[in-house]
């Protein structure tokens, strides 16, 4: 299967949004608190739909049902901007009643079909073993690709120091903004 850019993109940042989500500072499971947590501030997660439409699909985690699984991986095929209306997916998909009443709020919202589009592609991805392995698996070539070009490779010391001080400066700003740290 070919998986556009776009949803290659994406979809590994939505793997990463639900790992992040997944487990608090002692390692206890709380992705349905915290899911549920966010799907009550949709009211502002609209507003960042279209900056940081990742961040704020996983509300729709677990509430979507994919009736025609081709007409989705169809879907994954197309960039951003060739998506078919909302409309078009009543018989390939259906929604949990509590996913129904968010997407009611997302389509009253400028750009809520194309979000809800986003949302599901990312979730259906998830939730298909192959289809996640397949773009795991792209980020990867594409990494080794991008490696080998890399004239800078003289210095994976000093990458090593800087990737464990970005990652302290980010856990550092996440604790500020009231998140448990993963230490």
């Amino acid at each position: 299967m070919s998986i556009s850019p776009f949803f290659q993109d994406l979809g590994s940042a939505y793997q990463s949004e639900l790992d992040d989500l997944r487990f608090d500072s002692e390692g206890r499971d709380v992705l349905s608190q915290r899911l549920a947590d966010k799907r009550r501030e949709i009211g502002f997660l609209v507003k960042m739909m279209e900056l940081s439409p990742e961040m704020v699909a996983v509300i729709f985690h677990r509430g979507f049902d994919f009736r025609l699984p081709a007409v989705m991986d169809h879907l994954l095929t197309h960039e951003a901007d060739e998506f078919p209306d909302w409309g078009s997916f009543v018989d390939a998909i259906g929604l949990a009643p509590w996913a129904q009443e968010i997407a009611d709020v997302v389509l009253n919202e400028a750009g809520g079909e194309w979000f809800l589009t986003v949302a599901a592609g990312l979730e259906y991805m998830a939730g298909k073993p192959g289809v996640a392995a397949a773009v795991q698996d792209d980020n990867e070539d594409a990494d080794e690709d991008d490696d080998k070009d890399d004239p800078s490779d003289a210095f994976d010391g000093d990458e090593e120091t800087d990737a464990k001080a970005r990652k302290e400066a980010g856990d550092d700003w996440l604790a500020e903004q009231g998140f448990d740290r993963k230490d």
